[in-house]
């Protein structure tokens, strides 16, 4: 690893966090299209995406791409639509507060998953990161919390887990190999998950023109973005702190919301924003000056 490369990794993952952060503001928009229809054109529309950059980066690969796919390639591509399905779900049974605190628990579920399943050790600046960060968020939720609902906790800790499989995974098959294709696969997983769910089929299909171009928008500016860069970046970045950068969405999500729609948010939200962005932009500079000394000072 390279400290290029690393850096270059650590801008993909935080600008992945910033498209990520956009989810709560766009559905903010939603008029009246269940969540299970949202999910639904919003994971089509994700696969399109990724689909569509795959095409656009190297058209002669393309079919080689899906057609090498391997058994253990759509562990990740269900990995990420459970994800993208949880995710969702907590926020429509639980308070945002919620979710976000389960949430900013990621990182730390995926650095003791790395250290256990492929030995990635966790430095000592990283658990301080994470500690930092988790801090953050709550002081960020420490104004309203409400832990009466079971259901939308028990989504977010199944995304919290999804997620953190999902990164180390692609750290465990990444470098060697890209892992575009199945992420690309994903959003039509998370679309056949939620048919089953979607009844009347034909009356939940038929929403507004208005709620499916926020559909649109989900996923391909919010996952579809997001998680082009994320995939990108997990190539050199270790797993603990891929969710830990990641948190960059947690930190911003609060202030499109007061810049798109004049909702000024609490000043414990801003506080622990700020707290948050110190730990992921102290984290991004480590990163990059080890790697840059590993260069300079080679064993």
């Amino acid at each position: 690893m390279n400290a290029q490369t690393y850096s270059r990794g650590v801008l993909y993952i935080i600008l992945g966090g910033v498209f990520l952060s956009s989810g709560g503001l766009l559905v903010r928009f939603v008029d009246q299209a269940s969540p299970w229809a949202i999910l639904f054109y919003r994971s089509l529309v994700f696969t399109a995406t990724v689909m569509l950059f795959l095409f656009v980066r190297d058209r002669q690969s393309f079919k080689k791409q899906f057609l090498t796919i391997k058994p253990i390639d759509l562990l990740v591509s269900l990995l990420l639509a459970v994800g993208f399905i949880c995710y969702l779900l907590s926020l429509f049974n639980t308070s945002v507060a919620n979710t976000v605190l389960v949430l900013s628990t990621g990182p730390v579920a995926a650095g003791i998953l790395a250290y256990f399943v492929l030995g990635e050790a966790v430095k000592a600046l990283t658990w301080a990161a994470m500690v930092l960060a988790f801090a953050g968020v709550c002081v960020m939720v420490s104004g309203g919390i409400n832990a009466s609902d079971i259901v939308g906790i028990s989504f977010a800790i199944a995304a919290v887990l999804s997620f953190a499989f999902f990164v180390v995974l692609l750290r465990h098959l990444g470098p060697q190999r890209d892992m575009m294709a199945p992420t690309a696969l994903a959003g039509l997983v998370a679309a056949a998950m939620c048919i089953p769910m979607m009844w009347p089929l034909v009356e939940t299909l038929a929403i507004s023109a208005r709620d499916l171009l926020i559909a649109v928008c989900l996923g391909s500016v919010q996952v579809g973005c997001g998680f082009i860069l994320i995939t990108l970046g997990s190539k050199s970045v270790p797993a603990a702190q891929i969710p830990l950068l990641g948190l960059s969405e947690t930190a911003l999500s609060p202030l499109w919301v007061w810049l798109a729609v004049n909702e000024v948010p609490a000043s414990n939200t801003l506080i622990g924003g700020v707290i948050v962005l110190i730990a992921v932009v102290m984290q991004g500079y480590a990163g990059v000056r080890s790697a840059g000394e590993v260069i300079s000072h080679p064993d």
